[in-house]
Formats: C-alpha cells, structure tokens, sequence
C-alpha cells in the first residue's frame, strides 16, 4: 500500500457507510411511496418517519467526509467528476435538499392531503437521490468521465447501460436494507406483529429483486464494459463478490428466520462488498486516463489529509457511537419521554453493567492516553520524515492505532458520565 491510497481507502469507507446508513434512509422514503393507500399503510409510513428522525441528519456526514477528502487528497479527479457529472450531482443536491424540507414541514401538515403531499415529496426525492448517486458512480465505473474540466459529455456520460443499471442497483438496495432495518427497529420498539410481517415481506421480496438486479448488472457490464467484467471475476474483486452474495443469501434466511438485528449487519456487508469488488476491479485506475498515483495531491497534502482524517476521527466515532447506543437503547424513540418505567423497553442505563463502564472510564485517564499520544507522535514522524513505503505503512497503522485507542479512552469516560446523569 503506497501512501496515496490511503486518502482513497478513507473516502471508500466513508462511500461503504453512506450507502448503508442514509442507503437506508432513503429506502425508509421509498417505502412510503409503496406502503399502500391510505389508512391500509400509514403504519409503515408513520414508522418509516419515525425510524429516521434522530439520525438522518447525522448520516449525511459521510457524504460530505468523501466529498472533502477527494477535493483535497484527488483534486484533479474531482474536478473532472464534478463537472462533467454536475447534472446527477446537481439531482442528488436538489432531493437532498428536498428530502430536509419535507421532513420538516411534516411536522406542520394542518390536514391529510398538505400531509400526503409532503409524504409525495419526500419519497420522490428519496427516490432519485439514490439513483442520480448511482449514476455517477456507474459513469465512473464505465469510464465515461475523461480529465478536464468538463472534458465528458454532459448527458450521455451518466445515462449509458453501465451508468443507469448501478443507479438501480442503488435504488434496489436501499430499498432492500431500509426494509431489513425498519423490520429490526418494528421488533426492538414492540410494534405491531402485522407490521412487522408487512415489513419481513417487502424485505424479502426486495432482497430477491436487488439479487436480480445485480445479476443483471454483471450482464450489462459484460457488454458495455467488458474490461471492468473481467476485472470483476479475478483475484480480490472476485473475492468480494462472491463475500456480497453470501451475505445477500444469509440476510434472507436471517430475514425469514426474523432474526432482523443480525440482519443488519449481513445486509450492510452485502452493500459494503459491492463497493470493494468496485474498487478492486477498477484498481489502480480513477478516471479515464488517469491513475490514483497520476491524481494525488503533494506528498504533505496527503501526510496532513491523513492526520486531519484520523484527528477527526477520535471526534466523530465516539460522537456516533453514543448517537447510535441511545437509539438503539431506545432512549431516542417516539414516545420514550417520560415512560421509561412503564413501556419495558430496553434503555441505556442498566445497573448491571454500571460497574464494567466505570472501570473502564477509571483506566482510560492513565495508560491508553499515553499509548494514543505515543502512537500519534509515531504516525506522524514516519509520515513525514520517512520516505520509504515500510514506513509510511507504519505510519499509517500507527496512527489507525492512535484511532482506536484514542476512541477507548475517550468512549468509556463518555458513556460513565452519560450514565451517572
């Protein structure tokens, strides 16, 4: 690994946990389009609604991370992307935009109909910013961007075969993980069994269809870009194929065993492996005529892109990983204010773990800071004194080292304070 992919591994991550998190966000929207007419599918409406409003906002920032760190790490890549691609993107913007306005007038509807318009707006938009995202990845993918400011044609580089079946790829798997996620959060929160077989349904029936679509995928890069086919089926890219429809596979029968919290995860590593085999498959090239090597900003660039990355990283993960405990404790669902006795619904504070995270806040203080701030000096020394790629590999792992370390320093002593309140 040279130093001017690990810029690229980071936005790939960032790219993984976008599709899955707000994938899910906008297939949550979907479903409101198809939940069925009036009364027959408010529920799965209202629940959709519900599921989404302590973290679709939050989700959005991995987005915006990969967007920054291919300006800065990339910027002659996206510069290309951005301009011969500014349609879908601008699409994608606009029903981002849209979907944040809807969301919010919701709240304000007087009647049913100003409600179902609102709902209208916001599942069409949850619709096309999914699919204009794929296009643009297929359009990379099929190399139909070329270098240069707007050096691509402006429509026909994003609505080719490879570029409109990757679009509905998106779509269909952020349809197929919103109904996996939706049906574990129906059983957590003890909704309605019909509701949860409403959605047990669909989530079965999608999984199937975006299996299709995959499949139908492999199809029409195999003719309308043959090399990126081929790539696909050897070595690693191979690899992560046959990762993704294993999981696929066992996402369906975790779904049809109702064993919706596991399926959350295989349903993530099937979206997460597209992506890999993606990026394996296309390795080392980004852009028509331009490698990764060819496109990556001054050494210091990176070295600080780097640092910037896994410094921000010590922030935002624990920030998340408390976002995500307390709605899955249920401390942020509809309904939670002032019930916490009554519901039985499982919540953040239990006694019997109170001891193991007060231990663990104790010994964060002492020796994992020192380890954290050992490893950061490490990283980066090596990044920027050291010229040698054993180096910058151990730069690399050391600074990844003072993430994760950082993060279990600082995580315990969070969650102990949030406790003791």
């Amino acid at each position: 690994m040279h130093l001017y992919e690990v810029p690229l591994i980071f936005v790939l991550v960032g790219l993984a946990l976008y599709a899955v998190l707000a994938g899910a966000d906008f297939g949550a929207g979907f479903w409101q389009l198809l939940a069925g007419p009036g009364e027959r599918g408010q529920p799965i409406r209202d629940h959709a609604h519900e599921a989404m409003a302590p973290v679709w906002e939050a989700n959005h920032v991995w987005l915006i991370f990969v967007l920054t760190v291919t300006w800065t790490a990339y910027p002659s890549a996206f510069g290309a992307i951005a301009s011969t691609l500014c349609v879908p993107l601008f699409v994608a913007a606009l029903g981002i935009v849209m979907r944040g306005a809807a969301y919010a007038l919701r709240a304000g509807a007087s009647s049913v109909r100003e409600l179902d318009r609102v709902d209208l707006v916001f599942a069409l938009s949850s619709v096309l910013t999914p699919f204009a995202l794929g296009t643009v990845i297929g359009a990379i993918a099929a190399r139909q961007v070329p270098v240069g400011n707007a050096a691509g044609d402006l429509l026909s580089s994003w609505t080719g075969a490879t570029a409109l079946i990757v679009g509905a790829l998106a779509l269909a798997n952020s349809a197929y993980i919103a109904t996996v996620f939706l049906a574990a959060d129906a059983k957590r929160t003890g909704r309605p069994r019909e509701l949860q077989e409403a959605l047990r349904s669909r989530a079965l029936v999608t999984g199937l269809v975006a299996g299709l679509v995959a499949v139908a995928g492999l199809v029409v890069l195999h003719s309308d870009a043959h090399f990126l086919y081929k790539r696909l089926l050897e070595g690693g890219a191979l690899a992560a194929v046959i990762v993704s429809a294993l999981a696929g596979l066992a996402t369906l029968a975790l779904v049809f065993a109702r064993l919706y919290e596991l399926a959350r995860y295989s349903a993530s590593l099937t979206v997460a492996a597209v992506i890999a085999g993606w990026a394996l498959a296309q390795r080392p090239v980004l852009l028509k005529g331009l490698t990764v090597q060819q496109a990556a900003a001054p050494h210091d660039t990176l070295v600080l892109v780097i640092v910037a990355v896994l410094g921000g990283g010590l922030i935002l993960f624990p920030s998340l990983a408390l976002l995500f405990r307390l709605v899955l404790g249920g401390r942020l669902d509809y309904g939670s204010e002032g019930d916490d006795a009554e519901d039985g619904a499982p919540r953040l504070a239990a006694s019997d773990g109170a001891g193991l995270t007060q231990l663990l806040a104790v010994s964060s203080s002492g020796l994992l800071t020192r380890i954290a701030g050992a490893c950061l000096v490490v990283g980066f020394g090596t990044l920027t004194i050291a010229e040698a790629g054993w180096a910058h590999a151990i730069g690399v792992l050391a600074l990844l080292g003072f993430i994760c370390v950082g993060f279990l320093a600082v995580v315990p002593a969070q969650m102990a304070g949030h406790e003791g309140e």
